[in-house]
């Protein structure tokens, strides 16, 4: 399971701010953030499948996946990690990126897809849950949301208490830079789990406690299981893209940034910067 808050196009500075837990078992194989050879992505790959959970592309586009919470899933099921690298390969916008795959999302297990043009300042949500029913298609409005393992902005009590924190922390520094690892300290490395009575009962009891914190450490039969990466996104004005990922490799955390620009946006500010002048 993972969980995400973001804030997109409501600060002075960022017009998206992303950070993000990927909760998966230690021993699946994982490459970290790095560009990828093939294609022009920036993000972590899952090396079984072959896909990833976020991603950005250097034509400013976004994408962020997490799993829905369901009993039972389908094995022959399309890899869910496919659905960012697809919408990153595309042009199409995020509008009509999420039309074209509402006729096959029922192909993929449980889904929460976001996916952003930030030149076009242009978000949009995609989920495949509940089951039976019409593909959800949202167009993100600006402000802060947060994204777990059902619908957007689900008032579950790690959601609820990841926000609080953002809301607090980004009062705190208003128009100022936003401290990346006091971020991931403060908000995304927090272990307080929910109350027994306030959790989704979706699966086991002990199951759902146990991923009820936003960061995630818990043993299995098969391997230890939980937080092994937290990421932070940010995407300035002037097109200035960084992406931070502390991640655990051979059980050693270590630490990566990754920088450039879009440059469209980056003609663009200049352009405004010369017509002010």
């Amino acid at each position: 399971m993972c969980i995400a808050a973001f804030v997109w196009q409501a600060h002075p500075l960022y017009p998206l701010i992303l950070l993000q837990n990927r909760d998966e078992y230690h021993n699946r194989p994982t490459k970290p953030v790095g560009w990828w050879e093939e294609i022009e992505i920036l993000g972590g790959r899952d090396e079984l499948a072959g896909g990833t959970w976020l991603a950005c592309s250097r034509e400013g586009r976004v994408a962020l996946l997490t799993n829905v919470l369901e009993l039972h899933t389908l094995h022959e099921a399309k890899s869910r990690g496919d659905l960012a690298v697809l919408f990153l390969e595309s042009t199409k916008s995020p509008r009509e990126f999420a039309e074209q795959l509402a006729t096959e999302a029922h192909q993929y297990n449980g889904f929460n897809l976001i996916v952003a043009d930030t030149c076009s300042k242009t978000m949009v949500y995609i989920s495949n849950r509940p089951q039976g029913e019409p593909i959800t298609i949202q167009e993100v409005s600006p402000g802060i949301h947060v994204l777990s393992n059902a619908k957007l902005d689900s008032p579950w009590p790690k959601a609820q208490r990841l926000e609080q924190n953002f809301r607090e922390l980004l009062n705190k520094y208003g128009e100022f830079d936003l401290p990346v690892k006091e971020m991931v300290e403060k908000l995304m490395e927090d272990t307080v789990k929910a109350d027994k009575s306030s959790l989704p009962h979706i699966c086991s009891a002990d199951w759902e406690f146990n991923l009820s914190s936003i960061y995630v450490e818990v043993d299995t039969p098969l391997g230890r299981y939980g937080t092994r990466s937290t990421a932070v996104l940010s995407v300035r004005a002037n097109g200035e893209v960084s992406l931070y990922e502390k991640y655990l490799e051979k059980d050693q955390w270590k630490e990566k940034t990754v920088k450039y620009h879009i440059e469209k946006m980056k003609k663009t500010e200049g352009q405004k910067s010369t017509s002010q002048n």
